[in-house]
């Protein structure tokens, strides 16, 4: 019977505080260079940088390169979050990236990728109606090494594929249970395709099969937790527009599987299995583009960027922390020539402020807003 109590006790206290994810498009980045957030993720038509590997291998073939390129940089997200009026105290986060490319043959172009995808955590010190502490601070990191290669089947047609070695580290600190930072391993596939329709158009294709992770195990006081968050399939679609004047256009649709790895998420505990209900929803993504070069120096860029929240008013009691909420994202991005072979490119995306509000009748409410940077160095030959 005193076991049964803690269970469900247990239980209760999980499902409202272990909430440990949020990005831009729910738990997922618009991009990993500068490039890609400059367009606000609108990059599955017309790759323009080795980065390419992680989100459409084929457009490595597009790149222009004789030999190699070199596309490395870094971002900072700043993320102003609340949860019952509580500001999380961590507002900064780093994301790495870097990438290559290199031309093998007229026809194969290999890459490899390495970049953060998803995560970060919230820091509140006590959000709950409950007397006592009653804090959720979590981390949780998504790292992806990306190896593949680009094949052009002929001047209209190139196909891409990738391996994706995945890294991720989880920590949970609430009321309920003090969980260090662990790290699982896993794997997966992206595919992709460019095809040129015209001179004028072209289509592209990307894949990312669901994420296959390792089990998180955590020996504590209490006892040993265990489970398993595999990270979600997408499918995205884009059109790219090149009309003339150096002005390029491109629009993308993406589809993101959260339901299949965040509606439930069996967890074991020292009283027993249970279940997180996260009750996270499918998401498809919409985002438009537009490059502009302006002379030989200096390009341009601009995007919109909307996906709705996977999280609604019926699942804001389980998802106190997990502030995947924002919807609306504006981007500007900017390239210039250093060099004969060097580019420097930056970009800045800002995430509109959204709120939802339980429907339960218990007054919980979450809300985010962004503003990330991105800087990226690229050598060319």
């Amino acid at each position: 019977m005193n076991k049964q109590i803690i269970k469900v006790a247990v239980s209760a206290a999980i499902i409202s505080n272990a909430s440990f994810t949020f990005a831009t498009n729910g738990d997922q980045m618009l991009g990993v260079t500068a490039t890609q957030w400059g367009m606000a993720g609108a990059i599955v038509a017309a790759p323009q940088d080795s980065g390419a590997v992680l989100m459409n291998p084929a457009g490595l073939s597009l790149l222009k390169i004789e030999d190699v390129r070199f596309d490395m940089g870094f971002g900072f997200l700043n993320p102003p979050r609340e949860a019952n009026g509580v500001e999380s105290d961590s507002n900064l986060y780093l994301v790495p990236s870097g990438s290559v490319a290199f031309k093998i043959n007229e026809k194969v172009t290999f890459g490899m990728g390495m970049a953060g995808l998803s995560g970060m955590g919230v820091d509140f010190d006590d959000i709950m109606s409950a007397a006592g502490n009653q804090n959720v601070v979590t981390t949780k990191q998504f790292y992806k090494i990306a190896p593949g290669f680009s094949y052009q089947i002929n001047n209209k047609l190139a196909l891409g594929a990738a391996l994706n070695i995945d890294y991720q580290s989880l920590a949970i600190d609430n009321a309920a249970m003090h969980l260090p930072q662990n790290q699982v391993y896993g794997t997966g596939v992206t595919l992709g395709l460019i095809y040129k329709i015209s001179d004028l158009m072209q289509f592209g294709a990307s894949y990312v099969s669901e994420q296959s992770m390792s089990e998180f195990n955590w020996n504590t006081t209490a006892g040993a937790y265990s489970m398993t968050m595999n990270a979600p399939q997408s499918l995205s679609l884009g059109i790219a527009f090149t009309p003339g004047n150096n002005l390029l256009i491109e629009a993308d649709v993406k589809y993101i599987g959260f339901s299949d790895v965040l509606d439930q998420v069996a967890f074991d505990t020292p009283a027993g299995p249970t279940t997180m209900n996260f009750g996270w929803d499918d998401q498809v993504v919409f985002a438009l583009g537009v490059q502009k070069k302006l002379n030989e120096k200096t390009t341009i860029r601009a995007g919109l960027n909307y996906g709705a929240s996977p999280i609604g008013p019926e699942d804001v009691d389980n998802n106190i922390g997990s502030l995947a909420i924002t919807e609306s994202h504006l981007s500007f991005g900017v390239t210039r020539k250093l060099g004969k072979r060097v580019d420097g490119s930056f970009s800045y995306v800002h995430a509109l402020s959204n709120e939802i509000v339980s429907d339960s009748g218990s007054g919980n409410t979450i809300e985010l807003e962004q503003n990330v940077i991105n800087f990226q160095i690229s050598y060319k030959m």
